[in-house]
């Protein structure tokens, strides 16, 4: 049995980058699938995709020439169909083994089976196993048909007339299994061993000998480093030796990754050079400078490392290795200056309106044509704001005002130029401006995804902003039947959702909300407060209920990851406050783990069940009615655990709470073996079910015990 390495490539004009690391591990999942699905990969097989700005190619290290032959079994046709009265092959049965290829199969062979009904004939043989030259181009179709291709390409082959679909048009195909090109023809292209090298250091042609020198070969002939992954950990080794020789830092900004993904796209003999700008373009905010460097150059900035801020030099991922690098370094240098200076030109401009002046103007842009103008919008999130800070006892008026000047810099030169800076620059202008220190937080901070630290007193302003801007979203564009659905979420309602759930877990991580009480802040509270900003009519009927409940979805969803979802859909079940739900869910689960909680959750669900079917008033209960020893040692151990558990609940300590209503399991045990609850006198039964009911109420505070059963 030969087993080879086999490498496909295409070579292509630059394919795009933001989508090159995918379209390279894509095509060489998708040609392992196609041959493995052939019996043709061999037990050994490493997968070692390739992908450059004009390669894309895997070489796999063991394909069998031929598959094993294989074993099959197939049902054919009922006996009754296939046979004759005579016993011999009806035409139906020798058109269907025609078509299988089984001719030589005489009736004899076949075997037969009954799937109880009736029998069938049975065609069992071993087969020819696949031949790698019968199936690669097949393969490579398949690879290529799975490919993750952004936007597909139109264009005519060199006959002038044939016109084929790819991600970029294709130039040469290699398909070689060991040093030997299978005949393929793939996007009008024939199967060879001839790529090309770097665009300028080697544009001419290279004939690769065998399928393990290619990586090599492209390497030191063609100057291209294939491997995208070997391709980046080589930029981010230059790219770190570098900023350690001057001395700075490539930040943390998460940004960055994303930005050597794409240079390594763009280059196929990667190496780093160093540039400067001008000291004074630091006066710019350096988010204005960062963004242009990187957005437009895709050049990485250098930061101090003590103090974190931008200094004047950048490092530029250079597609062009030379030992004079100086016309390199001076021409980016040159394209860079006029960006930095637009920069420049659109603060220096900005900065002669007050940010305030520019509110007004936001009645020209609109928000939405059913929601009004980002003037109304900010209106809206000016009186949810204000409701807010009453709620938690925020400074009313820093609230009003950061909330009315959030959207201000929608109107500024930078902003229109980098949309990506919304907040940030309103932040630095209102800083300018004078504007208090919370209400310049509260504009730099909302466009947060989450809030992720627990939230004191001193930044309550920008919470604030942050949920009155998510609850108007979501109220608004849900009231107005945009709700997402399915995998579409245009609006990010979904991500509002989340944002408002890290900001009532970190408003009382930070002891602005108290776990023991609902406060006057609940999720129902400030989605009604939110829609009473529309004008009537606005919104449909039941939207602050259903907010309501997809942000409660959002949660589980949230929670299930982390926690038994038993013990969050019991918790659920009771619709708590919002900020009480991760407590009580973990609450619920620790107690799902003691000895009792099996046994008390079965005797809950019955107790619930029985309490359901109870069409009588329950009265209170009457200690003379209850005679029986069980019964009377369930009472007692009520009246010992209830004003504990109560107070546990009620100071937010639901897991003890919980482990002190525990200690009722041996009482509830003996009640339900030894008591009949619906007796037929009817005030010991309505006795008996009201003393069910006073337990049912104390145990199912924290969470719905019965649905912790398993």
């Amino acid at each position: 049995m030969i087993k080879r390495p086999l490498l496909v490539e295409l070579f292509t004009e630059e394919l795009p980058p933001k989508a090159l690391p995918k379209l390279g591990q894509a095509f060489a999942e998708g040609l392992f699938t196609a041959l493995s699905q052939h019996g043709l990969i061999g037990k050994d097989n490493t997968i070692v995709p390739f992908a450059s700005p004009r390669h894309m190619a895997v070489r796999l290290s063991q394909v069998l020439e031929e598959a094993p032959e294989q074993a099959f079994s197939e049902r054919l046709m009922p006996v009754k169909i296939a046979l004759d009265a005579a016993g011999a092959a009806t035409p139906a049965l020798l058109k269907k083994l025609a078509a299988k290829g089984w001719e030589q199969l005489d009736v004899s062979q076949l075997g037969r089976e009954s799937d109880g009904k009736q029998d069938y004939l049975v065609a069992s043989g071993t087969a020819p196993g696949a031949k790698l030259v019968d199936v690669l181009q097949a393969s490579i179709e398949a690879a290529i048909a799975g490919l993750p291709i952004p936007k597909v390409m139109k264009y005519q082959l060199a006959d002038g007339h044939t016109s084929v679909k790819f991600v970029r048009p294709a130039h040469g195909l290699i398909a070689l299994f060991g040093d030997a090109v299978i005949p393929a023809e793939i996007l009008g292209l024939k199967a060879g061993r001839v790529t090309h090298g770097h665009r300028f250091l080697h544009p001419g042609p290279l004939s690769i000998t065998h399928a393990d020198s290619y990586e090599t070969q492209l390497a030191e002939t063609g100057f291209v480093v294939a491997s995208f992954d070997k391709r980046r950990a080589q930029i981010q080794a230059l790219l770190d030796a570098q900023a350690s020789k001057l001395g700075g830092s490539l930040g943390h900004d998460p940004e960055v990754p994303a930005l050597l993904d794409e240079v390594t796209a763009l280059v196929e003999a990667p190496v780093v050079y160093v540039g400067t700008f001008e000291e004074r373009f630091l006066a710019v905010p350096q988010e204005c400078l960062i963004l242009t460097m990187r957005l437009n150059q895709k050049y990485f900035p250098l930061f101090d490392p003590v103090t974190g801020k931008l200094t004047n030099q950048f490092l530029i991922v250079s597609n062009m290795p030379t030992d004079k690098p100086v016309a390199i370094i001076e021409g980016n240098e040159r394209v860079i200056r006029p960006r930095l200076a637009d920069a420049e030109f659109f603060f220096e401009t900005d900065r002669k309106m007050p940010l305030a002046a520019r509110v007004e103007p936001l009645s020209t842009i609109v928000y939405h044509n059913k929601l009004g103008t980002q003037l109304e919008r900010s209106h809206r999130v000016q009186k949810i704001a204000t409701w807010l800070a009453h709620a938690l006892g925020a400074h009313v008026d820093e609230c009003s005002r950061a909330a009315l000047l959030a959207k201000a810099d929608l109107n500024t030169n930078m902003v229109g130029e980098f949309p990506e800076l919304q907040g940030i620059m309103g932040a630095y202008y209102a800083r300018a401006d004078q504007e208090p220190a919370g209400v310049v937080e509260a504009l730099a901070g909302q466009y947060r995804i989450r809030i992720d630290t627990p939230v004191t007193a001193a930044h309550l302003t920008a919470t604030v902003l942050f949920m009155a801007e998510r609850a108007e979203t979501l109220v608004g564009i849900w009231g107005i039947g945009l709700a997402p659905t399915g995998e579409r979420d245009p609006f990010g309602l979904r991500r509002a959702a989340l944002g408002l759930i890290s900001a009532f877990e970190q408003l009382t991580a930070g002891a602005i909300l108290h776990i023991q009480q609902d406060g006057p802040l609940t999720l129902q509270g400030l989605l009604q407060a939110s829609a009473d900003t529309f004008a009537p009519g606005t919104l449909q009927t039941d939207t602050v209920a259903e907010v309501g409940t997809f942000i409660l979805e959002r949660l589980r969803n949230q929670l299930i990851t982390q926690h038994d979802r038993n013990a969050v859909e019991a918790v659920l079940a009771l619709t708590p406050p919002l900020h009480q739900i991760p407590a009580r869910v973990a609450a619920a689960e620790a107690f799902a783990q003691s000895p009792d909680a099996a046994s008390l959750a079965a005797a809950n669900k019955r107790m619930g069940n029985l309490l359901k079917k109870t069409e009588e008033a329950l009265p209170a209960v009457n200690p003379a009615l209850l005679t029986e020893p069980a019964e009377q040692a369930l009472a007692q151990s009520i009246a010992a655990v209830q004003p504990v558990a109560q107070q546990q609940f009620d100071a937010g300590d639901y897991k003890a709470a919980l482990a002190t209503l525990a200690q009722t399991r041996e009482a509830v045990d003996a009640f339900f073996n030894d008591i009949m609850v619906m007796a037929e006198d009817q005030a010991v039964r309505l006795n008996r079910l009201a003393l069910l009911a006073q337990l049912h109420r104390l145990m199912n505070q924290v969470a719905d015990i019965s649905r912790l059963a398993t």
